[in-house]
């Protein structure tokens, strides 16, 4: 990064979009190669992943049909019970299979972005293959991250389920059952957008510093007070991207809503994959700019030599920065 680190506390929506761009433009080539590493492979299956999930839940939904019209106790009948049977369980291992390859990619690509970042923020020298040997041992604390991540938002869910049964209880009948159902609604978007958001800000502070699970989560949500309106803009623009993205595969290549034929079918796949790499691998670059410029903001000053050296592979082990060497002092403007 060309800025100095205290001038990084006074970027923006657009100055942290900025710098963004600005890092992966300059470091174009190691960005590529990353992007066609990690990258590319996460965005296919996601896509890929939608097409697929049609096809085997149609499948289903045909052999359902037929079993309804089929009379009980006969041969037929049983023969398609067995085969509605095997369907479903070939459906959930689809998922299974597809959210763990989705999950190491994703972690994978974090890592890698993440190291090679703050590699670049410390002007030292970072080769693809540096990174390659450092990834796979990076993403082993972001997993204890996500855990406990996946944790939190599984009762953040469970609450807000207990929070509208209570509402359909007390309120149901009332003329405030709309509104309060909308604002329960907004609430819990605007709670599952904080928790995502400090879900990635924990995932740098699980590369970078000696943090992982609660203890990065807890770190990541104290830096992002004073820039979390900012964090949250930022990732809120992602996601619809992403939605959007998802929503147009889903209707104009998977289902076939309109008939725009076999070629323009194709095209609107590719633009959907190549929107979805550029908003992913510029999502990443974000989230790590946005913990930089949240170091700055609450005046930690993060040395970067002591940074470099437990960046650095040592003996083919790496070695995680510690809380220490990322808060030696604290600088005053």
């Amino acid at each position: 990064m060309d800025i100095e680190q205290e001038e990084l506390q006074f970027l923006g929506f657009f100055g942290i979009y900025k710098e963004s761009f600005k890092i992966i433009l300059t470091w174009r080539k190691i960005f590529t190669k990353i992007t066609l590493t990690f990258i590319l492979p996460l965005c296919f299956i996601f896509l890929a992943h939608i097409e697929i999930s049609d096809r085997l839940f149609y499948k289903i939904r045909r052999t359902e049909f037929q079993l309804d019209t089929s009379p009980d106790n006969t041969t037929r009948h049983k023969r398609l019970s067995q085969l509605l049977s095997s369907e479903w369980t070939n459906y959930f291992i689809f998922q299974f299979t597809y959210l763990i390859f989705f999950l190491i990619l994703s972690l994978l690509s974090t890592s890698a972005i993440v190291y090679t970042i703050a590699s670049i923020y410390t002007g030292r020298d970072v080769s693809f293959k540096k990174v390659i040997s450092v990834v796979p041992k990076v993403w082993k604390r972001l997993m204890v991250t996500f855990i406990c991540i996946f944790l939190a938002i599984f009762v953040y869910n469970l609450l807000f389920f207990f929070g509208v049964l209570l509402w359909a209880i007390t309120l149901g009948d009332t003329h405030f059952d709309v509104a309060t159902l909308i604002i329960l609604l907004v609430l819990y978007f605007i709670g599952f957008l904080y928790i995502t958001i400090v879900w990635q800000m924990a995932s740098v502070v699980s590369v970078l510093e000696d943090l992982s699970g609660i203890k990065a989560m807890i770190k990541a949500k104290l830096l992002l007070k004073g820039k979390v309106w900012i964090a949250m803009a930022i990732f809120l623009k992602v996601y619809i991207i992403l939605f959007a993205v998802k929503i147009m595969f889903a209707f104009l290549v998977v289902y076939r809503w309109s008939d725009i034929g076999v070629v323009n079918r194709g095209l609107y796949a590719l633009l959907c994959f190549l929107i979805l790499f550029l908003v992913i691998l510029v999502g990443l670059v974000v989230q790590t700019v946005i913990y930089f410029v949240c170091k700055s903001y609450h005046h930690e000053n993060i040395d970067k030599s002591a940074l470099s050296d437990h960046l650095e592979v040592y003996l083919g082990e790496y070695v995680p920065l510690t809380a220490k060497d990322v808060q030696l002092e604290s600088f005053h403007v």
